[in-house]
């Protein structure tokens, strides 16, 4: 006989109507959790989740089990080894049941545990981090966060990409001056590596040395900023995406963006089939409507300069934003990108070509002198999804922007250099890992999205 150990290999030879598996299940041995127990003397249910799947089984057991009355006082949370026959229920609310034999103790739960049948708020749940992914709701989300890495690597791994792993010490910074600073010796910082250290904003520039030698590149990790907000999309460590594709230009790295949002989307409600309903039913009943709008709708494009004009003659029309004084060389607000893809474009957006001063120093400086070859991907329900550029390949016009943005020449030679050795047109983008977490799940506070967040005022655990 075929062992069945896990709740997943049961639904999923139910799900698949796989006759031939099903003939060959019959006694069942499972290892998890009690979500619920209820029983009425004669006859007991328990919800079981072992972890492998995000739906539960249903046992049933009755006063004829040895350690009956052992069992109907089983609290939520308990570890238990069950052993029972596998019986189809076709015509109830699950698929099948298991008919308990025996019931092992492996833990018990003290009365004092803080998790109970009623729902809990996300505040509350935040407080006991260490317990609040046995919950449905972060059950489902951090299952999704494995998925969703997996089609990262599997998207990019299936196109040759090759993945480097980029250092969380730097020297240098490419995202601003919101960093955290590295030392062992408070009195003399730059005791241990002779040099002020940082604790890595981004891996762009270091991927950008290997996009030279392997030409398509892409790096997945945690990295961190420091800046004093407690805004729901800010946190101090998360992840971030980030390839770099070497003789490519910014249309090049657009379709690159495109590829890799449509194909995420279509992994996760591939392979998180359960979790994508629930989060539907249960966090934002948009979601699917939004998600599948996304992968069947061409992603438009739309250069800055047109977009202030739009929102210029909205604002002229009567609509209302918060930041009503739009004018050309402004920063986007996320009311503002909103209305773009969710009123003007109706479906994703590209928008294109910024003014060169509100962005990063490696962006390629176009040929009007005043904008730079960036793309900010904006879609309905968040705006900003993803932002990218074509990099700045020509070394004199690259070294005059960072003597511009008062940068070391000493610190940022090495990066400088490869343009002078073989260097070529290249492009990348960087996608906010714990932001597309909230985007394909409706969640919509960072700190619901990370198993341990790290917040500004907040270090627990």
């Amino acid at each position: 006989m075929e062992e069945f150990k896990t709740v997943r290999e049961l639904y999923e030879a139910v799900n698949f109507g796989d006759v031939m598996q099903i003939d060959l299940i019959d006694e069942v041995e499972l290892e998890g959790w009690i979500k619920t127990n209820r029983d009425n003397g004669s006859i007991g249910f328990i919800e079981l989740n072992d972890g492998t799947y995000f739906k539960n089984v249903q046992l049933v057991y009755t006063s004829e089990l040895d350690n009956h009355d052992e069992v109907s006082h089983y609290l939520t949370g308990t570890a238990i080894d069950v052993k029972g026959k596998f019986v189809l229920t076709p015509n109830g609310k699950q698929p099948f049941e298991i008919q308990v034999k025996s019931i092992e103790l492996e833990g018990a739960v003290d009365p004092s545990y803080p998790l109970q049948k009623k729902r809990h708020s996300f505040e509350y749940l935040r407080e006991i981090g260490h317990l609040r992914p046995r919950t449905n709701t972060f059950n489902a989300v951090f299952r999704l966060r494995s998925v969703l890495s997996m089609a990262i690597h599997e998207f990019f791994q299936d196109q040759g990409f090759v993945y480097v792993h980029t250092p969380l010490l730097t020297g240098i910074t490419c995202e601003g001056d919101d960093m955290f600073h590295v030392a062992t010796d408070f009195k003399n910082p730059n005791s241990y590596f002779g040099k002020p250290t940082l604790l890595s904003g981004s891996g762009q520039i270091h991927v950008e040395a290997f996009a030279m030698a392997f030409r398509d590149v892409y790096t997945f990790g945690p990295t961190f900023r420091s800046e004093k907000s407690s805004t729901r999309t800010h946190a101090s460590e998360f992840w971030m995406i980030e390839p770099e594709i070497a003789f490519a230009d910014l249309d090049d790295d657009m379709a690159l963006i495109e590829d890799c949002v449509v194909y995420c989307i279509n992994y996760c409600l591939e392979n998180a089939p359960e979790e994508m309903k629930f989060f539907n039913e249960r966090i934002d009943t948009t979601l699917m409507d939004r998600l599948n709008h996304v992968i069947n709708t061409p992603f438009k494009k739309m250069e800055y300069t047109e977009a202030i004009e739009i929102l210029k003659e909205a604002v002229k029309n009567g609509h209302k934003f918060d930041e009503s004084r739009i004018e050309w060389g402004m920063d986007l607000q996320s009311e503002h990108e909103r209305y773009l893809t969710e009123v003007v474009a109706k479906g994703p957006l590209f928008i294109i070509n910024y003014p060169k001063e509100i962005k990063s120093f490696y962006m390629r400086e176009n040929d009007d002198g005043k904008t730079v070859a960036a793309c900010d991907l904006l879609v309905p329900g968040v705006g900003e999804l993803v932002g990218g550029s074509q990099r700045e390949e020509r070394y004199d016009i690259l070294k005059r922007k960072m003597e511009e943005s008062n940068l070391s020449m000493e610190k940022y030679q090495w990066y400088l250099d490869l343009r002078r050795y073989g260097g070529c047109k290249h492009a990348g983008f960087g996608i906010g890992f714990e932001r597309f977490m909230m985007y394909l799940s409706g969640i919509n506070n960072i700190r619901d999205v990370e198993p341990f967040p790290r917040t500004y005022g907040n270090m627990d655990y």
